[in-house]
């Protein structure tokens, strides 16, 4: 199919895509990488009568170190240009992981960071990994800008804070304490498929090697990211084992989530392989923090 008819506008400027989305409101659809829009408008599950290409506005395409010891990232910086960054690998070394899990080169060729954020789809990797490494969001419209969390930024399926005169611009990644480790596990069916299930792990050890934070955030088991809280509580204060490892897993699949029965998997087999790969990130990540991160 082809989509329906629609105006297009490819504005230079953050300011003059602001200006068009005040003046059509809920009409218009940003189009970023387009590597979700486009399909929906070819099958005409979506019908802007606008459409707002972000592409030509240079700003938006940064990757630059924070003073604080983090990382920024434009909006509009492709996946691919993402996993191959020093700057990230060296300060969101979680991100880098994630990356080449992000579907074909193709897609990562001209998906992009802040399309995946903003498009929030309850099965991609970056919203999870976002909440997972506490990031904030800097929105914007014509007459102000916040900052918001990404805990707080993903209320929904397919569904965020953003209001309809506002553009994501801007991804901010804050540094970890040391002694961090970190760790992306998925199970897809088919390699570049969505993953079944996914979850991305992030854990701190004291200077007595005693959990002093752990953030768990699963992907494809709700209506977006879904943080494993009571995991979490497991952990918090304690010596990690295998056993105190394995304890967390269960409470996460067991409590922390609740997932639905589709055509791909039942609701069942999705706890059980969230409690099989909340058990390998943590395992993982707890190593990483371990012996290297200092």
């Amino acid at each position: 199919m082809k989509p329906a008819p629609f105006e297009y506008y490819a504005p230079p400027s953050v300011e003059e895509a602001l200006d068009l989305l005040t003046e059509h409101g809920y009409d218009a659809k940003v189009l970023a990488g387009g590597q979700s829009l486009i399909p929906t408008m070819n099958f005409r599950l979506s019908q802007p009568s606008i459409l707002v290409d972000l592409n030509n506005i240079s700003d938006l395409f940064f990757i630059r170190p924070d003073e604080n010891g983090g990382v920024r990232l434009g909006a509009m910086s492709r996946h691919a240009q993402v996993g191959s960054d020093p700057l990230i690998a060296e300060r969101a070394p979680l991100i880098s992981e994630t990356m080449p899990k992000i579907g074909t080169t193709q897609i990562r060729n001209r998906g992009t960071f802040g399309g995946s954020i903003a498009h929030a789809d309850p099965a991609a990797e970056l919203p999870a990994v976002s909440v997972a490494l506490e990031g904030r969001f800097r929105l914007r419209s014509r007459t102000a800008e916040r900052w918001v969390t990404a805990k707080d930024f993903f209320v929904g399926l397919f569904t965020t804070l953003l209001e309809p005169d506002e553009l994501l611009v801007e991804i901010s990644i804050p540094p970890p304490p040391p002694r961090t480790g970190w760790a992306l596990e998925e199970v897809a069916r088919r390699p570049h498929d969505f993953a079944l299930v996914g979850v991305a792990a992030v854990l701190t050890l004291d200077d007595r090697d005693l959990c002093q934070g752990v953030r768990v955030v699963f992907l494809s088991v709700g209506d977006g990211p879904v943080e494993a809280h009571q995991a979490a509580e497991v952990l918090l204060g304690q010596a990690i084992t295998s056993e105190t490892l394995r304890a967390a897993a269960q409470r996460a699949a067991r409590a922390d989530i609740d997932p639905s029965s589709d055509i791909h998997a039942s609701a069942d087999f999705r706890r059980h392989l969230a409690e099989v790969l909340a058990r390998r990130a943590l395992e993982r990540a707890y190593t990483i923090a371990r012996d290297h991160g200092g």
